[in-house]
């Protein structure tokens, strides 16, 4: 498997830590192109394009085989994600563009993705679009427990900060983000649900 030199370097895009976007590598002929690992860390969100999929930690790894075959790894943020042919459309897209013929994209399921997942980086981009980015998911060790009733939470309103905020909907305009509205200032928001 593998002549890309991220072969060593696999691992998941969780907290940004998939190699850095300036990574190059030589093409047969003295070509220089960026690495596909560098052309995947590109390709946003597209339900939230202020994200990429790196900074949403859905974009798991890249490798190349050693037929050349570039392999992408990406992971649903949950299992009825709408948003997955369009993340690997845009993921082959992207990769065709840069030089790279051959591309597969991978679903992996394990592990699941979280909102943990989401990179600092990813949660200041949410905010600074007005988008309230999820506090830490829920962890509980032993069974899972099913509440009949929403938990009460505390999001903070990403347009003037207050804590002072109700759920409108559990729904926004996708299933991952519920419709808040701040009592301080009176905006409404969206909110991307912890899970």
């Amino acid at each position: 498997m593998a002549a890309d030199p991220g072969e060593g370097e696999r691992q998941r895009a969780v907290g940004g830590d998939l190699p850095g976007e300036g990574e190059r590598q030589r093409a047969v002929g003295g070509d220089v192109r960026p690495t596909p690992r560098a052309v995947a860390k590109t390709v946003t969100d597209p339900e939230l394009p202020m994200l990429t999929l790196a900074d949403l930690g859905v974009l798991r790894d890249v490798d190349t085989a050693a037929d050349g075959t570039v392999i992408v790894s990406i992971t649903p943020t949950y299992s009825g994600c709408p948003a997955m042919d369009a993340m690997k459309a845009d993921l082959t897209r992207r990769l065709h563009a840069a030089g790279y013929p051959d591309v597969e994209v991978r679903t992996v399921l394990s592990p699941p993705w979280s909102t943990d997942d989401i990179t600092p980086a990813g949660r200041r981009a949410l905010a600074e679009h007005g988008i309230a980015p999820p506090g830490p998911a829920p962890r509980a060790a032993g069974p899972v427990l099913v509440a009949l009733t929403s938990r009460p939470r505390t999001v903070a309103c990403p347009q003037c900060g207050s804590p002072d905020t109700v759920l409108v909907s559990q729904f926004s305009s996708t299933a991952c983000k519920a419709l808040r509205r701040c009592t301080a200032c009176a905006e409404p928001f969206e909110h991307i649900k912890e899970i």
